[in-house]
């Protein structure tokens, strides 16, 4: 049978089109329709828009929607002068930036959701989700102004998902988060077991819930997208409150929509609502406590290039304290960098200390300082001498001690460079110091920043809600010194019989439970104290990614500068903590009031024959 020329040229069209279409090259990133709505968020807005900005995402593809009224701050000049800055880098940009006269009757910014505020913004959501449908674009993503995703890859995770709606998981300063897993019969929040294990990210993955709010996703190229609404009166039957977060979760779920949280990886971070009894202020300390939080993980938050004149940066002070120093080693200018950043944030004027580097000292330099290793002293958990980076840390505390004698320094701060901050620091701090005055404490040092090792004795120091006196503890991550104990723990001539300086600190307040070390300083009268709840903790625990530590790691004192090591001390590298569990558990204290007068730090020590040994397996027990 022979073909015709036309069959031929047919089929062969055919053909070439089909090789044709299978070699083309398809766009990979879908279009996006971002929601933002802007009220009163003149604090947020800088980093907020900066941290959008540098999402990993083609702009090209993004088409913002912003809605912005009823602001007594300066919301409105922000977004003004920023929607004039990018305009020409997104897709297109629709903004209706209102001056609307606010409704409160006076200067005070309302925190508080009224039944009016509830049904604008409804309006406004389902507007948006009705021009992401009428744009024909691929989803919609709603995200709040007080949403800090600082993992810049958000964007390109959630859109490659496939869930109809789905949301990144945000962190905030305590289990408060962006979604509920329960709801009650009233429709409202109901806290269920599988709630914390998502929180925590002990089960990491994309989990199902009932309802995700703050900054969530809606994949419009899914036809059960369609079912979805944030109007009370198009879902059948529904009775409930007029809250957004909760009609949009119901049109889901009464019509088999399913809802995703995501939490394999820390994508960004929350501030928690207000209740009506907080003011705009509490937000303003909450932003700071959040990026303090944030630095732990990614870099510091700064504010957009182009609103910087809309952050007015703190007051700068050392609180009534002589001095703040800082000790950081040169070769570790991250953490430099970040512990500086986080003072600024939080108005607190430093000295910088430079760090004695272990790895610069050698035995004949720390010969020549006088310095002999402890006889008999091994490392309680590995039975090993100590490493050059603790006699590197013991001297920059030791520098510290004698620049406060010599200064006449009446009472100064020490903070090491690797810790993070309880949140309202400055604000507990200063209750701290408030309440030692009242009490009249007789003094010489206050930890803010420890691990308890023996904390079964430690009692509230009577009168008192903040101080408690201390046993046994390790690290010193930062604490409150005077003089008197300044010149206290010179005066121990530590050098002669070496210590690492977190074993120091207790032996000269008589806390320490090995009677060998405690007898080679006869006068053991420094007055310890701690805050509780501690305000400074480490950034990072044995074990977790990222942690280091120039101390443990080092290497071991050569044998020269050692007088006499424990007769099981081994050398070479090893860590005291390797086989502790940092993260201290949460021990409760004996409730106020049930302590009777306060303990005398210079007493004599317990009369118990328990060992450093045998303290590390009742911690062990414990946890």
């Amino acid at each position: 049978m022979k073909t015709s020329i036309g069959e031929f040229i047919t089929v062969g069209l055919c053909v070439f089109l089909f090789a044709s279409c299978t070699q083309a090259t398809f766009r990979d990133d879908p279009t996006v329709l971002v929601t933002l709505l802007v009220r009163n968020k003149a604090h947020t807005l800088p980093y907020f828009l900066k941290l959008f900005e540098e999402l990993d995402y083609p702009k090209n593809r993004l088409t913002l929607w912003i809605k912005s009224d009823q602001n007594q701050d300066q919301s409105l000049e922000i977004m003004n002068k920023w929607v004039s800055s990018v305009e020409k880098s997104y897709h297109h940009i629709y903004h209706e930036l209102t001056t609307t006269s606010p409704s409160a009757v006076d200067d005070k910014i309302p925190t508080n959701w009224t039944e009016e505020r509830f049904k604008h913004i409804i309006n406004l959501r389902e507007e948006a989700l009705d021009k992401g449908r009428e744009l024909w674009a691929d989803f919609v993503w709603f995200v709040d102004c007080d949403v800090f995703l600082t993992n810049n890859q958000t964007l390109k995770i959630m859109v490659n998902t496939n869930y109809p709606v789905v949301a990144p998981m945000l962190d905030t300063l305590s289990l408060y988060s962006n979604y509920w897993c329960g709801m009650g019969l009233d429709y409202y929040y109901r806290r269920t077991d599988e709630y914390k294990p998502i929180r925590e990210r002990e089960n990491k993955g994309c989990h199902r819930v009932i309802v995700v709010h703050s900054c969530f996703m809606v994949d419009l190229r899914q036809v059960e997208s369609q079912r979805l609404t944030f109007k009370p009166d198009k879902i059948n039957g529904y009775n409930g409150p007029h809250d957004d977060v909760i009609t949009f979760a119901i049109s889901g779920y009464w019509t088999d929509v399913p809802v995703y949280i995501c939490n394999q990886i820390k994508f960004g971070y929350l501030l928690s609502p207000l209740d009506e009894t907080m003011t705009i202020e509490d937000d303003y300390a909450q932003l700071t406590n959040i990026m303090l939080e944030a630095s732990v993980d990614f870099p510091t938050m700064s504010a957009h290039q182009q609103l910087t004149e809309f952050v007015t940066p703190p007051v700068k002070s050392t609180l009534g304290f002589d001095e703040i120093f800082l000790i950081n080693l040169e070769r570790r200018p991250e953490r430099r960098q970040r512990m500086e950043w986080s003072l600024n944030q939080l108005g607190l004027q430093h000295k910088l200390i430079n760090a004695v580097d272990g790895k610069s000292l050698n035995d004949s330099y720390v010969a020549s300082l006088g310095i002999r290793m402890l006889p008999n002293f091994a490392d309680p958990y590995h039975h090993r001498a100590m490493t050059m980076g603790e006699i590197g840390c013991f001297l920059s505390h030791y520098a510290i001690w004698q620049e406060i004698v010599d200064r006449q320094l009446s009472s100064s701060i020490i903070f090491e460079d690797d810790i993070r901050f309880e949140s309202n620091f400055v604000k507990k701090l200063a209750d701290l110091v408030n309440e030692v005055d009242r009490l009249q404490v007789d003094w010489d040092l206050i930890y803010l920043g420890r691990k308890r090792l023996k904390h079964e004795n430690e009692t509230w120091v009577e009168g008192g809600q903040l101080l408690v006196n201390v046993e046994y503890s390790y690290w010193t991550l930062s604490y409150i010194l005077s003089k008197r104990g300044a010149e206290k723990l010179l005066k121990g001539e530590p050098f002669g019989q070496l210590v690492p300086v977190d074993e120091y600190l207790p032996i000269m307040f008589d806390r320490h439970p090995e009677s060998r070390w405690r007898e080679a300083f006869p006068n053991r009268n420094l007055k310890a104290f701690s805050i509780a709840p501690l305000l400074v903790y480490p950034t990072h625990y044995t074990g977790e990614a990222g942690y280091i530590s120039d101390t443990e790691s080092s290497e071991i004192v050569p044998d020269s500068v050692r007088n006499a090591s424990g007769k099981d001390a081994k050398t070479g590298k090893g860590s005291k903590e390797i086989e502790i569990e940092d993260k201290t558990p949460k021990v409760e204290l004996p409730a106020l009031g049930e302590t009777g007068s306060v303990t005398d730090t210079t007493s004599a020590a317990s009369s118990s024959s328990s060992t450093i040994e045998e303290i590390g397996k009742e911690f062990h027990s414990e946890l």
